[in-house]
Order: structure tokens, then sequence, then C-alpha cells
């Protein structure tokens, strides 16, 4: 018995509501007047950068809405060479551990790699993605 694929079950194959597909859900973190958006769990208290999580990715405990600071330090960053969707190169991005919140990945105001615990503030969004900022002054490279 053959079975179409992604028939019945989720898939990364299965074309997005653009080209007539299921809508995808958008799991990109959200800023709303100055804070990240999401929600935290009421348990665990575990946070996460997404709204619409039905549950505690980690106790699977329920979850209440929440802000997050807009300020942290550099777990990781990069610099992409090559293009990516409507992004040319050279860009940065860094994940960034909030300081009262979840990790985030954001895309760096210049291109550059960050040295670990570099404080950055996000400063808005660029086509759906948080951007950000170095504030301690450092240099980038």
């Amino acid at each position: 018995m053959s079975a179409e694929l992604g028939v019945g079950r989720a898939t990364k194959r299965r074309p997005g509501a653009a080209v007539g597909g299921l809508p995808v859900a958008d799991s990109r973190p959200v800023l709303d007047d100055g804070t990240v958006l999401g929600v935290r769990c009421t348990a665990c208290r575990y946070p996460v950068a997404q709204v619409g999580v039905p549950w505690c990715p980690v106790c699977y405990g329920s979850v209440e809405l929440a802000r997050f600071a807009t300020s942290g330090d550099v777990w990781s960053s990069t610099v992409v060479e090559i293009p990516v969707g409507d992004r040319r190169p050279p860009f940065g991005l860094a994940y960034v551990n909030l300081d009262d919140g979840p990790r985030v990945l954001v895309h760096l105001d210049e291109p550059a790699v960050l040295p670990l615990g570099a404080r950055l503030r996000i400063t808005g969004t660029d086509a759906g993605d948080l951007t950000a900022a170095r504030i301690d002054g450092g240099s980038s490279r």
C-alpha cells in the first residue's frame, strides 16, 4: 500500500499557503511596545519567545503570556557570506540570551562576529526578523 507524501501527517515538503497549501506558522519572535512577546510556563517557569504555544515544551505544563526584555548577552554569532532569501551578504546573525527570558535569533545592524557575552539590545524588526545593535561599546571585530 503506497501513501502519498504528506497526506495525513506533517511534512516539510508540504507547500505553504502562498502556493495553495496549508498555512505555515511563523515561529519568529514578535517585538511589541518595546518588549519581546512570548509565553512562560506556569509550572517550571521555562520561557519561550513565541506566542501561541499551547503548552510548555519542557514539562507540558500550562503557559501564560509574558513580555521579555530587549537586552541580553551574545551566546553565539556569525557572518553569513551567501544570499539567503531576500538578504544579500554579508550580514550578521547572533543568538542572544535575553536578560529575563529565552534565547532569540537576531540580525545584527552590521556584519560582525561578536565575542561571547557581548551586550546587545533589540532595536526593531526587518522583514519580520528581530534586529539588534551592540550596547557595551566594544568594537565589532
